[in-house]
């Protein structure tokens, strides 16, 4: 061993080392013990993690550092305990992300999605991704990650997106998809709608508006109405009530004249309205609120859509605001009411306000025709299988945050405007287009009319109902029976952001597509934050490229220094110094094992020992932390796990077990003195380095090649101690 360790000469090196031997494929996995009866043990139980896939477009962050570090050390521990472990990789073509990332790399270009035809666009999302396809893919390895890379999977694979079109079949076939006229959120920047999920809310102080809706049969008198989007009264359809509300008992079913347009509109009782609101009376725009959305459809009102899908104001709004920006038309509204006395007063009014999570635009509800899954009978059965303990959540917060969010699911819109994705598989009859057909391909004709003209439907899927089947079409694709072996697979791993994006829509899926749970734990690590616990942002300047801090300190140092305080529950504060001690760290394990090294020439291992107190108080020991560490690692406590590690070779085997063998190996009583203390210290250093090894693969690997052990092969493969 040299004199110091140097992570770039020894990482490159033992990852090939790793990979050449084929043992991330469990397929390939050694027996690694000998059974009483003195036969290998074969490794027969299942393990299985499948990786949340980095978007294709893109470098890996110290989020997905610390998704790679988790999954790989329950991975390493579970390889070491004797199971046959699968690790799957993949990559996410990550729709909207990943157009919205092209789309700035055309604006930079002075350019727009909008001046390419559909193919032309897609094939240069395409060429783009595959440029940058393996990019994490590399850096995944530059952590230490040990999956089988052999099974990847990409979600625009042809055999993922054969599944994903039979699932849409399937719950269409089954009433559980449909396509119909909905709210839907509209980013006006971006030309396509949302789910619910990517809309971001954020409190500003506005103003409340409060207007005078006379009566049709007595102008003189008014329902007074308040409102943060004065704008949207130009396609007010009907003035809502409690039909709780005293004050306008007697004035339900009459009808108002629509200030600025003089359109008559009906007071309708609903009990969506809220008491407390404003004045008790809201004005009702079908076209442009969900609340209202739903009230229009119960008293069967108008839509009028005013705004259009490009922001401004369409032509139904009236020729004194068609084609004025959203902004200007509420100026514009505001004006006109003060000029014709409709004003009563406006205020300031602090409430959220929905953006779009990628532009931060304010978003328009509007209604639009578009597929939706219904998605309460699958919310069911996923709540059924946590309240059975199918699927168990290590942290009950999130699972309790999970139930309350399943309780108020509301349909999902599946529809995206966007070229790059799987297109949903729909043909519409162009002579009747109230008539499709679902197919991946063209039908031959229309079922209706036998027209053999049709034109295909372009929204593509929502990402998310392509990564929701992840678990499940990974395995029935990768290799032929790992489905049936691995699935349901063992634990999903990941931030807490996604707990609703991804993680509740797999449990959805999952168990309406095969009728399983899709895994069996639910893991959610914290988001990283930087020292003062602020939210990593390019534009604050302080986020970490893992990649350099591997380049400086080690790979083993990042993934023990983001491990360390890893508690599930909360957020992560993270700072270099916390990887620089781990650095320190590892340079203790090189110099530990330098002088255990020094120490063990002329060793025989087949001589007789006797142990001493000593020895048998450090064996002790060993076996404690073990049996804590084994416990803590099937509890998901990693960092408890990583600080009984650390402190028992510090502490314990630094600090004790070489300082007592020093002095007897160099200066022994006996022969059977030397060779006992000889035989403790390598016996404690090769398990101190099986527990260490799941949090710093690379140096323990290289640590365990040194030594002087018969018939060994890789550390990654032994047998993780006993505990006894």
């Amino acid at each position: 061993m040299e004199s110091q360790y140097d992570p770039k000469k020894v990482e490159d090196k033992i990852y090939r080392l790793w990979s050449e031997s084929g043992f991330f494929n469990p397929d390939n996995l050694p027996p690694f013990a000998k059974a009483t009866e003195g036969k290998p043990k074969k490794r027969t139980k299942p393990y299985c993690i499948i990786m949340p896939p980095p978007n294709a477009n893109e470098a890996l962050h110290l989020g997905h550092a610390l998704m790679a570090t988790l999954e790989d050390i329950l991975i390493r521990y579970r390889r070491l305990q004797g199971d046959a472990t699968l690790w799957l990789p993949g990559a996410d073509h990550a729709g909207f992300e990943t157009q919205v990332v092209f789309e700035k790399k055309l604006e930079k270009q002075g350019q727009s999605r909008f001046q390419f035809e559909r193919e032309t666009l897609y094939q240069m999302i395409w060429d783009y991704v595959q440029a940058n396809k393996d990019v994490a893919q590399n850096q995944l390895k530059r952590l230490g990650a040990s999956c089988d890379w052999s099974r990847s999977k990409f979600t625009l694979d042809p055999d993922i997106v054969k599944i994903v079109y039979q699932t849409f079949e399937k719950l269409y076939s089954e009433g559980l998809i449909y396509r119909g006229p909905r709210i839907i959120n509209w980013c006006p920047k971006h030309q396509t709608g949302l789910s619910d999920l990517e809309v971001k809310y954020e409190d500003r102080e506005d103003k409340l508006w409060y207007i005078k809706y006379p009566l049709v049969e007595a102008p003189d008198k008014f329902i007074e109405v308040a409102t943060t989007r004065p704008e949207t009264m130009l396609g007010d359809t009907a003035v809502a009530v409690n039909p709780a509300d005293a004050r306008y008992e007697k004035l339900i079913g009459k009808k108002l004249l629509l200030p600025l347009v003089g359109r008559e509109i009906l007071i309708v009782a609903d009990e969506a309205v809220e008491l407390e609101f404003g004045t008790g009376a809201v004005k009702v725009t079908p076209a442009h609120d969900a609340v209202d959305f739903e009230i229009g459809q119960r008293h069967k009102l108008e839509t009028i859509v005013v705004i259009g899908q490009d922001g401004k104001m369409t032509e139904a709004a009236g020729a004194d605001y068609a084609g004025l920006k959203v902004a200007e038309a509420r100026e514009k509204v505001v004006e006109n009411l003060k000029s014709q006395g409709f004003l009563i007063k406006e205020e300031p009014y602090k409430h959220a306000v929905a953006l779009c999570y990628k532009c931060g635009r304010v978003i328009e509800p509007m209604v639009s025709e578009q597929w939706f899954v219904k998605i309460k009978p699958l919310a069911q059965r996923a709540v059924q299988a946590v309240n059975k303990g199918e699927v168990k959540f290590v942290s009950a917060k999130y699972e309790k945050i999970f139930q309350h969010w399943m309780a108020n699911i509301r349909d999902w819109n599946i529809s995206r405007q966007i070229v790059w994705g799987i297109r949903i598989p729909v043909w519409y009859c162009n002579k009747d287009k109230s008539c499709w057909v679902i197919s991946d391909k063209k039908p031959d004709k229309c079922p209706k009319c036998g027209s053999a003209d049709f034109i295909p439907e372009t929204d593509t899927f929502d990402t998310w109902f392509s990564s929701g089947q992840w678990p499940f079409a990974t395995l029935q694709t990768a290799k032929a029976g790992d489905f049936e072996k691995f699935y349901p697979t063992a634990v999903m791993e990941t931030g807490w952001d996604i707990l609703f994006f991804w993680v509740a829509r797999m449990m959805m899926m999952g168990f309406y597509a095969t009728g399983k749970e899709p895994f069996s734990f639910v893991y959610m690590h914290g988001l990283i934050r930087d020292k003062d616990k602020q939210k990593m942002s390019k534009s604050k300047g302080n986020v970490v490229n893992p990649l350099a801090v591997v380049d400086e300190n080690g790979a083993d140092a990042l993934r023990m220094a983001l491990v360390f305080n890893a508690a599930s529950d909360s957020d992560l504060p993270f700072s270099e110094d916390k990887v620089v001690a781990q650095k320190r760290f590892a340079n203790k394990i090189w110099n530990a094992a330098r002088f255990s090294l020094q120490n063990l020439e002329g060793f025989n291992d087949e001589a007789k020992i006797q142990l001493t107190a000593a020895d048998e108080a450090i064996l002790k020991e060993l076996a404690e932390t073990t049996q804590k560490i084994t416990k803590d690692l099937d509890n998901f406590n990693f960092h408890e796990a990583a600080q009984s590690a650390y402190h028992f070779f510090w502490h314990s085997f630094c600090d004790k077990c070489i300082e007592d063998t020093k002095k007897r190996i160099k200066e022994p009583s006996s022969d059977l003195d030397k060779t006992t203390a000889q035989s403790v210290l390598l016996k404690v250093l090769v398990d101190s380095l099986k527990l260490l090894h799941p949090f710093m693969p690379f140096i323990t690997e290289e640590v365990y090649q040194s030594l002087p052990i018969k018939n060994k092969t890789m550390l990654m493969v032994e047998e993780w101690p006993s505990g006894k």
